[in-house]
């Protein structure tokens, strides 16, 4: 008896599908830490590699023990994705950066091998640093910066700690730690090599001007939205003419549902539970719950959208919500929850009207302008959906 046939294309797209959304959310995989979405992503290296080139002209870099996506530098208009420390509540400042740049370029000095004492890479560190008159001081502030810098570079994959741990010598510097180095994958951590670039600023451009469509995919991929004003005429127009073949591509290669609009286009994540992006948005979480019921509470109460709000020194819709409205608003959820949130909202509205404010910039709803809170027209289509939970189980949800 011969068996039918069963075709396996739909599984294999689904399949594709699911790596490419892998490698958008992390786009660092190892085998060490991510052992399944990276033998997704192997088994369909040449389909994804082939994806990403053409269709956002990202380069994809498959190893047998990582995998790397290099994606192309965003506008300035894309909201900012700052690393954050261990906790995941403090951004990296400046003085981060520069400390994880040189531990980058000490890990790749001449005679560094396979594993290295911290300590030496500290020395090396403070060697690269005068070189370029920056000061690295034994201050535990630098020190815990410094410890920042490397714990990023350990939680991708590029270094691990063998013997000893980097949070040890960060309290005590006596301590000693051996890392290991993923030298491989560390030679992978910039898009493209510096030497091609003469100033620090070219390193931000594009080496080679992307078509249209490309770039306006691009957009649309890594922004949760985008509006027409801050797109070029270029762009506009594969908008508008190309929509149900961009909304096809979105759809059958990440998953995501176009929605264009009178004030823009968003591209977002329908899935339960989201995945697709670093920022899930309603979830759980104290700050989460404020911003989702905040929205609401002004949309409820707010006339029609002012006709422009300058953001960027572009004129966008948004309604522009004066600070003193935000704060009561706030005031008056802070009161209302104070079972179920964090304690210290109630305590210090600051805090909470900055996390809210920062959040609903990341996912671009909201961005501080002059006189106020500009909320965009987008922040319509989220309806508030906040359980109350008793405070001993708000835990968890609080370490967003």
């Amino acid at each position: 008896m011969t068996m039918p046939q069963v075709s396996t294309a739909g599984m294999d797209v689904g399949q594709r599908r699911l790596a490419a959304r892998h490698l958008l959310t992390s786009p660092i995989l190892t085998v060490s830490r991510n052992p399944a979405e990276l033998e997704l992503v192997r088994r369909h290296a040449p389909a994804l590699k082939s994806m990403f080139a053409t269709q956002l002209g990202y380069a994809l870099v498959v190893e047998s023990t990582f995998a790397r996506l290099v994606k192309a530098p965003l506008p300035a208009s894309a909201p900012v994705r700052a690393a954050r420390r261990g906790t995941g509540d403090v951004p990296f400042t400046a003085r981060t950066y520069v400390l994880l740049a040189l531990a980058c370029a000490a890990l790749l000095a001449p005679g560094v091998g396979e594993q290295i004492l911290i300590s030496s890479l500290v020395d090396q560190v403070r060697a690269d640093a005068a070189e370029q008159s920056v000061t690295v001081t034994d201050g535990i502030g630098d020190r815990r910066q410094l410890v920042a810098a490397l714990k990023l570079l350990a939680a991708w994959g590029v270094v691990t700690e063998t013997d000893g741990t980097l949070t040890g010598w960060g309290e005590r510097p006596g301590d000693e730690a051996l890392l290991s180095i993923n030298r491989a994958l560390l030679i992978h951590l910039l898009p493209s090599p510096l030497h091609q670039y003469g100033t620090a600023e070219e390193t931000w451009s594009r080496l080679v001007a992307e078509p249209p469509r490309r770039r306006l995919r691009q957009r649309l991929v890594e922004s949760p939205a985008v509006f027409r004003a801050e797109l070029p005429d270029d762009e506009l127009d594969v908008l508008s003419r190309e929509r149900t073949e961009l909304a096809r591509h979105l759809d059958e290669n990440f998953g995501l549902v176009l929605e264009v609009r009178a004030e823009g286009a968003l591209a977002y994540d329908p899935a339960t539970g989201g995945g697709l992006t670093d920022v899930d948005f309603p979830g759980s979480g104290s700050a989460k719950q404020a911003a989702l019921l905040l929205l609401d509470e002004l949309s409820a109460t707010a006339a029609q959208p002012d006709a422009a709000v300058v953001i960027g020194g572009r004129a966008v819709p948004a309604l522009l919500v004066p600070w003193a409205r935000v704060g009561t608003v706030l005031g008056k959820l802070a009161s209302r929850h104070r079972a179920a949130w964090k304690g210290e909202y109630a305590e210090s509205p600051d805090m909470l009207r900055t996390e809210v404010v920062e959040l609903l910039s990341a996912l671009r709803l909201a961005q501080p302008a002059d006189g106020g809170l500009a909320v965009f027209p987008f922040a319509a289509r989220y309806q508030p959906q906040v359980t109350t939970r008793p405070a001993a189980r708000q835990t968890e949800g609080d370490k967003q």
